[in-house]
């Protein structure tokens, strides 16, 4: 007897396949998606399929242009801006705590991670730099130990990774998550703090790069300046 998936588990998986599609940029920003078409791909009714679009415009991946008619988000400088923002906000704090909770076994963890990296920086494989990239920043935040910290960043976390996808300065990113590395070993929180900064200003300034053609589209980097209203440019 073929054993029925439940509808519930059919959502999640199409919602899963989805956003790694757009994650991966398989799917654009400005693609159509089209429940019959996506029910047909995936073999499913449309009533997963019409779950997880809802799903994916609550995350923020896409949006209802029309009614009838749903597309994958593109992000201004105002969204990039803003989710940097919240990323310098958590994750230094994470970075510091970090520091002062590692133990061998976290730090080998981490180290194992940033040996992976390394492996796919090499082979200029985006998407398992993409992966082992967010698992990095995953297991700092582990390392954190803050329950409260990691439910915040939850909600935005495909987001970020969304975002960590566009900067494709891959070496130089290795050298920045291996200085972070040390940093974190060292067990210093303020020295590990510091560099979680430049790090995520660096990254902010390399995505906005990719993205819109400028080192930062409003004059100033994430975290400076009061957050204001950015101009219309759009991933292309």
């Amino acid at each position: 007897m073929t054993k029925i998936e439940p509808l519930g588990a059919v959502r999640e998986r199409v919602l899963a396949d989805l956003r790694r599609e757009i994650i991966a940029g398989r799917l654009r920003p400005g693609d159509r998606l089209v429940e019959r078409e996506l029910a047909e791909r995936f073999g499913v009714s449309r009533v997963p399929v019409r779950e997880a679009i809802r799903a994916l415009v609550a995350e923020g991946f896409v949006h209802f242009e029309t009614p009838r008619r749903t597309v994958v988000r593109r992000l201004t400088p105002a969204d990039v801006k803003e989710l940097f923002e919240l990323r310098e906000a958590l994750e230094v704090y994470a970075t510091g705590l970090a520091a002062s909770r590692a133990t061998p076994r976290t730090l080998a963890e981490l180290r194992e991670l940033l040996d992976s990296a390394a492996s796919a920086t090499e082979a200029g494989d985006a998407e398992a730099i993409t992966d082992v990239n967010t698992r990095f920043h995953d297991r700092i935040l582990a390392m954190a130990g803050n329950s409260l910290l990691i439910s915040v960043m939850e909600p935005v976390d495909g987001r970020l990774r969304w975002l960590t996808r566009q900067n494709e300065e891959w070496p130089q990113l290795l050298t920045e998550h291996q200085e972070l590395y040390e940093a974190i070993a060292s067990g210093d929180p303020d020295r590990a703090r510091t560099h979680a900064l430049r790090h995520v200003q660096a990254n902010y300034r390399s995505t906005v790069r990719h993205l819109f053609g400028a080192a930062d589209p409003e004059g100033k980097g994430a975290g400076d300046g009061d957050g204001g209203e950015s101009g219309a440019a759009e991933v292309p």
